[in-house]
């Protein structure tokens, strides 16, 4: 995941890449028979300092490596933000970076 913050004023604005293949049940079907194959990103989190800032569930209709923008107040300049995904399988993606 790719982690880009930048803080203007009080509001640090967001942007971040979760690389992720982002497979829907129709293409699962087409490619292996089974819908149940399908595995895209449902859930999406962002913290500083233990705190959450930004919580997204998901769909399948997010294309392949989606692009997150979110903005948010209180944090400051040097502080550390965690981004976390977790796909369909289960399986989970965490990245941080500082904010600018």
């Amino acid at each position: 995941m790719k982690i880009k913050a930048k803080l203007k004023g009080d509001i640090v604005k967001v942007k971040a890449l979760a690389k992720h293949d982002m497979t829907t049940y129709d293409q699962a079907e087409k490619k292996t028979g089974n819908r149940e194959d399908a595995n895209f990103i449902t859930r999406i989190t962002a913290s500083v300092g233990g705190k959450l800032v930004y919580e997204v569930s998901t769909s399948q209709f997010l294309s392949k490596n989606p692009i997150f923008k979110f903005q948010f107040k209180g944090a400051a300049k040097g502080d550390k933000i965690e981004m976390t995904w977790t796909d369909r399988k289960g399986n989970t993606k965490t990245d941080s970076g500082k904010i600018k």
